[in-house]
């Protein structure tokens, strides 16, 4: 998304970027870690960082005065606030010097009127690190935003590591009893420390970085940094410069040397997310770095040599793009040299239970009370939803859920309209009452118990089978009856028999 609203070019401004340092990093509450606050006078600059940031997924405040600011400061915890040098009730720099002496500050970025030395210095000696001249690109501000936030990841690890603290268990939010996760986590054991590139395929919200940091944090490299590099987000011009660093005056706005991703990552591993969506002009350039582990900073005629493990992920068929020439045949090849196919949410639904349980459990401990219990019906009505948005949207789901429940349960009315939640909200009992008699309506005279009861059991066999994704035995389980009577009854029903499991 390019910003050139007239507002903001009158201000003729310059944005420079202070990243936190030491214990400046230590902002791990899931609100801070996504709160932004913006302090200008100007409410064009404020309208245009805040709706680009709100669509990149953060929650954003904004300030016309330092009074303003403080206030917000005081009630709140931020990860980065953009801040004006010129203000009204004041200088921008006097309330950087402020926020600076405080426990834990967020990153700031400085907005400047003029992009003078004067300025640019004052900045750099009160912290700031980089600066970019408007209009701008908001993509590289959401590159900027996108490092800080790798910064205090890496900067807690190298606290770790000076600390000897034990690697962190970053496998957590993998959950799952179902045969199709046992596969995934076993293919985990095998491959975990064999070296080699890994593909790992499975649709958006499946748990693709989830099944990468488990294979990092389960290899001999899981005291080194796991870097993630999301190739669907970067734009294409600037994404050769994230992953492999450039060298001052590379192009504008390149002012001093910059490490790339893949040193970063140096013993380590690096995870190239949604790699389908790479350039083919730097998909050449990705196929000499697994080959000859190195590369070169962009600008530069100097190859520098990493080692860093690669993992891809996809939500694509990179298989056919290679086939239709979309993605390098070659490249795939190389990174597909073992695969992780990663199911989705409504194909696994017996891991529904479980994954509530966990998410009730995580989110308990972010608001440090108690987890909150499954009311009624809702369980039901989870497995019953065929999650487009898969394991993520599940979370989400919970997570709203547990917001609005006032009580210590969940219930259906906690949930989305689409669960049968407060926008419509039923009685199971009363729907499945007022069901029975529309379809009982319906039915010829005689034939009216046949007809229902048949329906009935036919969609509570295909329940059961959907929950064990088509596994008969433990379906036959779940129902109560023996195999034999599950066998006879999906024949009586011509429900699909797709084999002896």
């Amino acid at each position: 998304m390019v910003v050139k609203t007239g507002s903001v070019r009158a201000r003729g401004a310059s944005i420079l970027l202070e990243y936190p340092h030491g214990d400046n990093m230590n902002m791990d509450t899931d609100s801070a870690a996504r709160r932004v606050l913006v302090v200008d006078d100007e409410e064009g600059i404020r309208f245009v960082l805040a709706r680009g940031l709100e669509r990149k997924g953060y929650t954003v405040d904004a300030a016309a005065s330092l009074a303003e600011a403080l206030e917000l400061l005081n009630e709140r915890a931020y990860f980065i606030m953009f801040l004006d040098i010129i203000i009204p009730d004041g200088s921008g720099f006097d309330l950087l010097e402020t926020v600076k002496a405080r426990p834990h500050p967020p990153a700031v970025v400085v907005m400047t009127a003029e992009a003078t030395m004067k300025n640019a210095i004052t900045a750099m000696q009160k912290g700031a690190f980089d600066y970019i001249t408007k209009p701008f690109d908001f993509d590289v501000v959401d590159i900027l935003v996108n490092r800080v936030l790798e910064y205090r990841k890496m900067s807690r690890e190298l606290d770790r590591l000076k600390s000897g603290a034990a690697a962190p268990q970053s496998t957590d939010d993998l959950v799952g009893r179902s045969e199709p996760m046992q596969e995934v986590f076993k293919l985990i054991g095998r491959a975990a420390n064999s070296g080699e590139n890994i593909l790992i395929m499975g649709p958006t919200g499946s748990g693709k970085e989830l099944v990468a940091r488990a294979l990092h944090f389960s290899s001999s490299r899981a005291n080194g940094p796991f870097i993630t590099v999301n190739c669907a987000a970067i734009p294409n011009d600037l994404l050769e410069s994230e992953l492999f660093g450039h060298v001052k005056g590379a192009f504008t706005g390149a002012v001093e040397d910059r490490k790339g991703k893949f040193l970063a990552a140096d013993g380590g591993t690096i995870l190239l997310d949604e790699v389908g969506d790479m350039p083919l002009s730097l998909q050449a350039k990705m196929l000499r770095v697994l080959q000859d582990k190195e590369f070169y900073p962009v600008g530069s005629a100097r190859a520098v040599r990493g080692d860093a493990r690669v993992l891809a992920s996809t939500n694509r068929d990179l298989e056919k793009d290679a086939a239709t020439g979309k993605f390098r045949e070659d490249l795939y090849h190389r990174l597909n040299v073992i695969s992780v196919r990663l199911p989705p949410l409504r194909e696994r639904k017996a891991d529904i239970p479980l994954l509530v349980e966990h998410f009730l459990s995580k989110i308990a401990r972010t608001l440090n009370e108690r987890p909150k219990t499954v009311g009624p019906g809702v369980m039901e009505a989870l497995t019953a939803y065929d999650w487009p948005g898969n394991v993520r949207e599940l979370e989400n789901t919970i997570r709203r859920a547990v917001i609005m429940s006032p009580g210590g349960a969940v219930t259906l009315s906690d949930l989305p309209a689409e669960f049968g939640g407060r926008a419509g909200a039923v009685d199971p009992q009363s729907e499945l009452a007022a069901l029975v008699r529309r379809m009982a309506s319906q039915a010829p005279e005689g034939e009216m118990y046949g007809r229902v009861v048949g329906a009935v059991e036919k969609a509570l066999l295909e329940h059961a089978l959907n929950l064990t994704g088509g596994v008969q035995l433990r379906a036959a389980k779940i129902l109560g009856v023996n195999r034999n009577t599950m066998a006879k009854k999906m024949g009586d029903y011509g429900i699909d028999r797709p084999g002896e499991q």
